[in-house]
């Protein structure tokens, strides 16, 4: 899962990690190839040192086998049951759909309570005519002649180390060991067509930028009879102009005049849907903050609020008045120097 190239595109690092974990499973996996490693190393299993035959890798089909090993985590089965020996499971037996991704963008205050979207997706779903089977009404799927519906074919190669079999998809049913003689006219045969199709999301409250909605079976259709692949909601949140958000805790920067500052009042902080009242106190100065607790985002997890901090910022009046200067210079002076000691004590230091 950690190197999967879904979750990792254009990295290289991580491809070549998960082809060397594909590989290490070839090996693990086949009884032959793994004594064949014990015995020589590598180069048992390297095709260009002679000594698997045609191939040495034989069946190695790029990421196709890895996802039979790790099963429902990429839309498979069967767990890590590949390990130890034995071959994994065959194309032929149930395989779940493919998992589909969408990126809903929604606003600020849709992340914090929650909302319903509809969504429109074009996607391969199951075939109403032939019922996701691939055979043409009143047909029905043949055993594969060539594999004898096995899915694989065998070949015996001739080596200096002796006779190796190598076991390779059958060509003629693709792994499936079944042929379709007559396919469904609808969908030539796949058991699925391509449609638009629109799908209506809740999205929890409290959810936040890369925040994952899971919709189980809303994927595209299985082989085999398998289950339906899943469908997975990337939520993008629209940035609100006033407030921020980090985790549960809302962020908000409140302006105040200099009479609320110095004198202290009693303020209104607008909230989502309600409004707060807090008590500035006497003296309060720019920079502080003060916290509203249970005022912020509902986890969407453990249902528990985060909380709001207010900084509030003293907004000093601009474009001022001839009477408006003197009635300031009037107040400094009968203020004095004793009522700024930390400009006092800075204008006293001396470098």
């Amino acid at each position: 899962m950690k190197y999967h190239p879904d979750r990792n595109p254009d990295n290289k690092d991580a491809e070549e990690k998960f082809k060397e974990v594909n590989e290490a499973y070839e090996i693990l996996s086949d009884p032959e190839k793994k004594d064949r490693y014990d015995r020589f190393g590598h180069a048992g299993v390297d095709p260009n040192a002679g000594f698997g035959g045609a191939g040495g890798f034989g069946g190695f089909g790029g990421f196709e086998d890895i996802f039979d090993m790790f099963g429902g985590a990429f839309g498979g089965g069967g767990g890590f049951g590949g390990f130890g020996g034995g071959r994994g499971r065959r194309r032929n037996g149930p395989m779940k759909g493919r998992d589909l991704q969408k990126t809903v963008t929604i606003s600020f205050t849709e992340a914090l309570f929650g909302c319903t979207k509809e969504i429109e997706l074009n996607k391969n779903v199951k075939c109403k005519t032939c019922n996701g089977e691939g055979t043409a009404p009143g047909t029905s799927k043949t055993t594969c002649a060539n594999c004898g519906g096995s899915g694989q074919v065998s070949q015996v190669s001739q080596t200096p180390f002796g006779r190796f079999q190598n076991v390779t998809t059958c060509p003629k049913c693709h792994g499936n060991g079944v042929t379709i003689d007559t396919p469904c006219p609808d969908c030539s045969g796949s058991g699925a067509i391509r449609k638009n199709v629109k799908i209506k999301v809740d999205i929890p409250a409290g959810v936040d930028n890369d925040s994952i909605v899971t919709l189980r079976g809303q994927g595209e259709p299985g082989a085999n009879g398998g289950p339906e692949g899943d469908l997975y909601i990337v939520i993008n949140v629209r940035a609100h102009s006033t407030y921020r958000r980090k985790g549960d805790n809302l962020y908000l920067e409140m302006p105040i005049t200099f009479e609320q500052a110095a004198l202290g009042d009693k303020v209104k902080v607008p909230g989502f849907g309600e409004t707060y009242t807090y008590t500035i106190a006497p003296g309060t100065q720019t920079g502080s903050e003060f916290r509203l607790k249970g005022k912020g985002v509902v986890n969407p997890r453990t249902g528990r609020k985060g909380d709001l901090y207010v900084k509030v910022v003293v907004e000093i009046p601009t474009k001022l008045s001839g009477k408006e200067k003197k009635a300031i210079k009037a107040m400094s002076e009968e203020l004095g120097k004793s009522a700024y000691p930390k400009k006092e004590k800075f204008d006293s230091l001396k470098f």
